[in-house]
């Protein structure tokens, strides 16, 4: 019986627990289990339901049990920035704070009355959000501070639950902006200036290790094993970039997903006072790499504006909203999808309307002119973005790859042939899953290194390729979008970027 790898790979959407086999040369993937991942708003904020979150893994591990697989390993994936705190007795802290509640703002302004924005770039090389960790822990009550003893990824929360050991792996703990990607450990600097308690910083580890076996009575009400329990790379855009079907090194990724992550991959941090202005962060990757990016706000936007709909009635899914924004009127408008009040839950498209007003521009009128407006921005946002890496790199990017779920739009991936005027190729779409999967692969030695593991990609994805088509259309778009947003007045956050 081939070996079989549990994949827990939690998005801001929705969550899955799926299996992953290497059979033949290639790599199958089976979902066993998908369950929504939906915030808790009250009086008092914005929360993740992380104890369904964990009932819903549970659930998925109960079915791969069922099943009789031959299982190898477990391991976690998640988004990055958010945490949970463990106390004294090793219990979670309720509640589990969204990156979009309030609260972040006012943690901005804490921080940054002990640290300037240069020092926490050159000590962390994270570009800067107001959703970091940093930032949030800047508004946590100091009473659950003082009881805390732990702090933890998602990810890293989900493999303490199912091993019950407490470690941090570097790959998500780079996306805290308080762990330095050179020595690769806790920033002690930042922390003692903040007079933050340094106990609650865990033990971090690298990419693929096994950190312990399931817990004896998680195995006893899933029905498996004490089976090995693996830090893969826990921060999902990681594990995504593992599995980017791509050769040589001229290449750019783009996770697409509720968030558009656009980078490359390095060997070493780019720390210098450019990168900090374009607003571009330094993740660590697999295999000591280091993944440098820039966040935008990516198909949020098209999921807020369908939630605002479906409010009103009108309820549309993603297959039709692709077909109604083929549909409409190319170039109506151009918006700076990097303009903080786009970061921000609800009324999605009158934000889009209100920035057309105010940039003196047609507004859209049908729900087909208002995601064609996102997504022709999106595409234009990342063609900047790609021209900012080449400067920080000095290296030319000759193609890009979309992983992740967005990379089923067909609609957004040829705007962004169009844009970057670079030749696209998409898929898998379920990259951060077969990225945890062929960590767990290498890691337990059925896989040599990454190198095949991204052959063995190529061989297991259908890949769409995507031609750059409209050259003046999209060059007289990019001349109105520089004119509109001026690179040195795209912002997020509020910060220029």
């Amino acid at each position: 019986m081939p070996k079989t790898y549990l994949a827990c790979d939690l998005g801001a959407e929705s969550g899955r627990v799926i299996a992953g086999q290497v059979l033949q040369g290639r790599l199958h993937l089976e979902e066993l289990h998908r369950f929504a991942n939906t915030p808790i708003r009250t009086s008092e904020g914005l929360f993740w339901n992380f104890p369904d979150i964990l009932v819903e893994i549970q659930n998925g591990l109960t079915l791969g049990a069922v099943r009789d697989l031959d299982i190898a390993g477990i391991s976690t994936d998640s988004w990055g920035v958010d945490y949970v705190l463990l106390d004294e007795t090793g219990q979670f802290m309720a509640p589990v704070y969204h990156y979009r509640d309030e609260r972040s703002s006012r943690g901005v302004a804490q921080i940054y009355r002990h640290l300037t924005p240069s020092k926490i770039f050159a000590e962390t090389g994270i570009q800067f959000m107001p959703i970091n960790t940093l930032y949030q822990l800047g508004a946590e009550s100091p009473a659950r501070f003082a009881q805390a003893h732990a702090i933890l990824g998602i990810a890293d929360a989900v493999n303490y639950w199912m091993s019950g050991v407490v470690r941090a792996e570097e790959s998500l703990a780079s996306t805290f902006q308080f762990f330095n990607p050179q020595t690769r450990q806790w920033s002690k600097r930042l922390w003692q200036t903040l007079a933050w308690p340094e106990n609650i910083l865990p033990k971090v580890v690298p990419p693929g290790t096994v950190i312990g076996s399931l817990t004896p009575s998680i195995a006893r009400a899933t029905g498996l094993r004490q089976i090995p329990i693996l830090a893969t790379c826990s921060h999902d855009t990681g594990a995504a970039v593992v599995a980017v079907p791509a050769t040589g090194s001229n290449w750019a990724y783009l996770s697409s997903g509720t968030w558009s992550l656009i980078g490359v991959e390095r060997q070493a941090p780019v720390l210098t006072e450019r990168c900090r202005e374009l607003n571009f962060t330094n993740e660590l990757g697999y295999g000591g790499t280091v993944r440098l990016l820039k966040n935008i706000v990516g198909l949020w936007m098209v999921q807020e504006c369908r939630r605002a709909w479906a409010q009103e009635g009108d309820q549309l899914d993603y297959t039709q909203l692709a077909r109604l924004a083929g549909e409409a009127e190319p170039f109506l408008a151009i918006i700076n999808p990097a303009d903080p009040r786009f970061i921000e839950p609800g009324a999605m498209p009158q934000k889009v309307t209100t920035l057309c007003i105010e940039t003196g521009q047609r507004t859209p009128s049908t729900p087909g002119e208002t995601i064609r407006i996102i997504l022709e921005s999106l595409a234009l946002l990342y063609a900047r973005t790609l021209a900012q890496l080449e400067e920080l790199t000095d290296q030319p990017i000759e193609t890009l790859h979309i992983v992740g779920g967005g990379s089923r739009n067909h609609l957004l991936n040829q705007f962004a042939a169009n844009a970057t005027r670079r030749h696209v190729f998409a898929g898998p779409a379920e990259g951060t899953a077969a990225g945890n999967i062929l960590v767990q692969a290498i890691t337990l030695g059925e896989i040599t290194d990454v190198v095949e593991a991204r052959q063995l990609m190529r061989r297991s994805t259908e890949l769409v390729h995507f031609v750059p088509e409209n050259a003046y259309l999209w060059q007289e778009a990019t001349q109105r979008f520089n004119q509109l947003f001026p690179q040195n007045q795209s912002v997020i956050g509020g910060v220029k970027s």
